[in-house]
């Protein structure tokens, strides 16, 4: 008995060095990359810090914490990311769980089309997509212009991308059309997971289409609702890329997100410690909302 128990625990053991060689690889990239990197942006946000541009780095407290807040461009980028995240995010979350509800009743080849159609511009490279819609927003041959001239809802060209009140509309107008569809995919998934039992006994007592997907199918798809609703807001909050490729932030700082206004700051200005309280705050921002919805979604269970 005991010659089988010390058996048992080497070979334990040994299966467990053997599964921590495994993830060794991942733990390096994970702690080089991800952990490293978060360690740094914290500790250099109480520094005054240039990276290289003077000679050694002056330790200031809090210092950037305080100005950030009296930095009108800062709030105002913040303002705009606010924006964004609380128009765009609804906006998915209906949008995907209508397309998705409606193609997952037709026939298989169709609902996989559907699936691609909308997944296309998640795969397709942002840049690709930015050309296309500066293309679109045109304010000489733009097809917005075009059309609204043709249907008479303008009466001149607009210049979309260089007007304060339009700008940042069309950035999230963007921003919606590559976001719909993973959450479309998911959907689609997690209403074909839905228990088809629950289904038919709930049409059996008499309830309609919207009954059954408020008390049925609603309840079984709210775990997938819940991922969805946190990565779109994340991905929302941190909104870059058509920025930088579209607007630069402008005109006048009209379209400044809290993540170009980071890397404006530290990478053209040169200013890391202030950057890197900006993402300090950003990070506590998205750990405190992705925590509150974690928290409302385990009510709801």
């Amino acid at each position: 008995m005991g010659s089988k128990t010390s058996l048992s625990k080497a070979l334990v053991r040994r299966e467990t060095i053997s599964g921590y060689l495994f993830m060794l690889p991942c733990l390096f990239f994970f702690l080089t990359f991800v952990i490293y990197p978060m360690f740094m942006c914290v500790f250099t946000s109480f520094f005054d810090s240039n990276m290289g541009k003077n000679t050694t780095d002056v330790f200031i407290g809090l210092a950037n914490y305080r100005e950030l807040f009296s930095d009108r461009i800062f709030l105002g980028a913040l303002r705009n990311t606010f924006v964004i995240v609380l128009v765009s995010v609804p906006v998915v979350m209906v949008f995907s769980l209508w397309v998705a509800s409606a193609i997952y009743d037709m026939p298989m080849v169709l609902t996989s089309a559907f699936r691609c159609i909308f997944y296309l511009p998640v795969v397709t490279g942002s840049v690709a997509v930015t050309v296309v819609w500066k293309w679109m927003y045109n304010n000489y041959y733009g097809i917005f212009n075009f059309l609204g001239k043709n249907l008479g809802l303008i009466d001149k060209n607009i210049n979309w991308l260089g007007d304060e009140k339009y700008a940042l509309w069309c950035i999230i107008l963007i921003l919606l059309t590559t976001s719909v569809g993973q959450p479309i995919v998911l959907y689609v998934s997690a209403l074909g997971n839905v228990d088809k039992t629950l289904i038919e006994a709930a049409e059996v007592d008499g309830a309609n289409r919207s009954q059954v997907f408020r008390n049925v199918k609603w309840p079984q798809i709210m775990p997938t609702t819940l991922y969805i609703l946190i990565i779109t807001m994340i991905n929302s909050f941190q909104c870059f890329a058509l920025i930088q490729l579209l607007t630069s932030g402008g005109p006048n700082h009209s379209t400044d997100t809290i993540m170009y206004y980071i890397y404006y700051t530290a990478f053209k200005l040169y200013r890391y410690g202030y950057g890197n309280a900006m993402g300090v705050v950003l990070m506590i921002i998205i750990a405190v909302l992705s925590a509150v919805q974690f928290k409302l979604g385990s009510s709801d269970n």
